[in-house]
């Protein structure tokens, strides 16, 4: 188990390095693949999906491909009008064929497309920026190294459980260990890019308090994809990443956060 998940894992970076790099229609088709996934996983869980034609998750996946394009070509520009169409269409469904599906499963619909389609096309924001291209890795500093120096802080001096019932493994000591590991890499990282970047700005704070924010709101997203999967009794979303589990269980937390770096970066730089 352990080399599959760390031959996964040097897949999923590669994959990363590759899409952010090249960014433009490259990235933005990446976020594209990897948002219809995971709304497919959510879409299983919460029943959306059903024998027959799927008219209600094919509302939603239609409405993620034309936010997509039109976030591409016309960056936020059109963006709320394809979210709004897309629950008119969602609720026609409902209506029109109705009695066949029940409202949690239209309200789980929309939720899915703006949960993952929405809040992980930030990447794709930050990414077209200015400086974008240095910006954009601070998403994944905040995420994978909270997430890492959580675990290792909590591991070792772990000792005040965080939320008990939820995730017993989590702890109080651990959680600070990862905003305070966050914040480090994001300082450190700022040292780095800040010769590439121009700003007369402190980039070594700024990038710190970003990675630190965004560390322990990351912590949230994991607890929340954790909480829906025990709502609902299942390990893991999906199977589609050996050793991890879905598109839902490892990017859940930068799903989660990378709306607060893109408007974090955009006000504080």
């Amino acid at each position: 188990m352990f080399w599959t998940r760390l031959g996964s894992g040097i897949v999923l970076v590669a994959a990363a390095l590759i899409t952010i790099i090249s960014g433009g229609p490259v990235l933005a088709a990446a976020l594209l693949i990897v948002s219809l996934i995971g709304i497919y996983e959510l879409y299983r869980v919460f029943g959306v999906e059903n024998e027959g034609f799927p008219l209600l998750s094919g509302a939603g996946y239609l409405g993620t491909v034309l936010y997509y394009a039109l976030l591409f070509w016309r960056p936020q520009t059109y963006t709320m009008m394809v979210l709004t169409g897309t629950l008119i269409v969602i609720m026609a469904v409902y209506v029109f064929s109705y009695p066949r599906y029940h409202a949690r499963q239209v309200a789980a619909a929309f939720f899915g497309m703006v949960y993952v389609a929405v809040m992980l096309s930030n990447i794709y924001q930050i990414r077209i920026l200015e400086h974008g291209v240095y910006l954009v890795w601070l998403v994944f500093f905040a995420s994978w190294g909270c997430d890492t120096c959580a675990y290792c802080v909590g591991k070792l001096i772990g000792k005040h459980k965080m939320t008990p019932k939820l995730s017993p493994k989590k702890s109080v000591e651990g959680a600070i260990g990862g905003a305070v590991g966050a914040a480090l890499l994001g300082a450190a990282y700022g040292a780095a890019a800040g010769g590439h970047i121009d700003t007369d700005r402190n980039l070594i704070l700024i990038f710190a308090v970003i990675c630190a924010a965004g560390g322990l709101l990351s912590m949230i997203g994991d607890l929340a994809a954790s909480a829906v999967k025990r709502n609902y009794d299942i390990k893991d979303y999906g199977t589609l990443i050996p050793g991890h589990g879905g598109i839902m269980d490892r990017f859940d937390s930068v799903i989660f956060i990378a709306p607060v770096i893109y408007y974090l970066a955009l006000y504080l730089l």
